[in-house]
């Protein structure tokens, strides 16, 4: 008796160690999704395509280079609040409801091209969320946050750096700048002239908005980021050898801003190699390549925007690449493919996950909103670019 009550301290604290571990493995599987998914998709073709010396060739290095130079200089505009700032002050200027959404929309719309959608949105739904919360319009917030997350996955497109999947196609595939641009030129106008007429729907009611924020921009520090993200531009640009900005933009924010360095997306990064392995990997399968290829020789544009409202847009940019030259095709569709599911783009999980955080009873109707105007846009513009392409 005496021996089996001792022994219940012990079972009771390896149950309180395996409670405690799985709770945080939990917690890690759901704020990193894509990357589980990434990892165990990257493992599963490897036990069917063994590693050997083509996988080094599998992996963009100079897209992952971008994509942390460009997330590094954006971290340390944040961390000085640089972004919030100019924004609240923008929006403090407008005069009524539909004034302010529409400049919420645009700021996210404008920052998407700049800083990338995820980032654009983690920045801006927050400054949504305070305009509409501090003057008691919070029954606007679902139409608000899922135009704000339209706005950042269809603003992105225009520019190589707007969206993560861009970065990619436009260096697997050397496409020229001005061909880039004419490319993505035609949807992204319609979509700019389809959220603007979304947004016109809001009533002018007249909103009293002040902006009680004095924080002032370190003027010094703000120019030296701000050259360092031209300097990262350039380099998505081709114009200066990216790992010239592998060794500057480091170098300089360890000075500057560790914390910049630290709060790098390196799970974004970790994300994009994965997908590199299972893509390098799918492409290597015999029967893989030819049920691919068919299917996109069929219609390339259609089956690239199909594959996002499953695997999103960043992974079916990665995967599809592999079986297709098209690459015109192949952009657009991963491109207008981010709208749709809540799944086709990772910038709408971010954007759940915030409205969610906000209004936990709204969960149903807000996916029920969501959908109708995502899959809204995804069928506009489908059936625009099938005429124009």
């Amino acid at each position: 008796m005496n021996h089996s009550a001792s022994r219940r301290p012990h079972h009771f604290h390896i149950s309180h160690i395996f409670s405690v571990v799985l709770h945080r493995v939990s917690g890690f599987v759901k704020a990193n999704t894509v990357l589980c998914i990434a990892a165990l998709a990257a493992i599963v073709t490897s036990c069917i395509v063994v590693p050997d010396a083509e996988y080094i060739g599998y992996f963009d290095f100079r897209t992952l280079t971008c994509l942390f130079c460009t997330l590094a200089v954006i971290c340390a505009l944040k961390n000085i609040r640089f972004f919030t700032i100019i924004a609240r002050k923008i929006v403090c200027t407008t005069g009524n409801l539909r004034m302010a959404i529409l400049a919420l929309v645009y700021i996210t719309f404008i920052g998407s091209m700049l800083i990338a959608n995820d980032m654009a949105l983690l920045t801006f739904l927050p400054l949504g969320f305070f305009v509409l919360d501090s003057t008691g319009k919070r029954k606007y917030m679902a139409f608000t946050f899922i135009m704000q997350n339209i706005a950042a996955n269809l603003g992105g497109m225009l520019t190589p750096f707007g969206n993560p999947q861009n970065l990619y196609l436009y260096s697997e595939f050397a496409i020229p700048d001005l061909e880039f641009i004419t490319i993505m030129f035609p949807p992204f106008i319609l979509s700019v002239v389809l959220i603007t007429v979304c947004c016109l729907f809001v009533k002018p009611e007249k909103l009293e908005l002040e902006n009680r924020d004095d924080s002032r921009l370190p003027i010094w520090r703000t120019v030296v980021y701000l050259i360092l993200f031209a300097f990262s531009i350039l380099i998505v640009f081709r114009a200066i050898p990216y790992f010239l900005g592998l060794v500057l933009i480091p170098f300089a924010l360890l000075f500057l801003d560790r914390k910049a360095l630290a709060r790098v997306d390196y799970g974004l990064l970790l994300t994009f190699a994965c997908f590199f392995v299972f893509a390098g990997n799918m492409a290597r399968i015999p029967e893989v390549r030819e049920v691919f290829s068919s299917l996109l020789e069929s219609n390339t544009l259609v089956v690239s925007a199909l594959s996002c409202q499953f695997i999103s847009n960043v992974p079916s940019a990665i995967l599809l690449s592999q079986f297709t030259e098209s690459y015109r095709e192949l952009l657009v569709g991963v491109n207008i493919g981010g709208a749709g599911t809540l799944i086709a783009s990772l910038a709408s999980l971010i954007t759940f996950r915030e409205y969610t955080k906000n209004n936990p009873k709204k969960t149903l109707s807000y996916i029920g909103l969501f959908s109708a105007f995502n899959f809204g846009f995804l069928i506009i513009l489908l059936v625009f670019e099938s005429f124009i392409l």
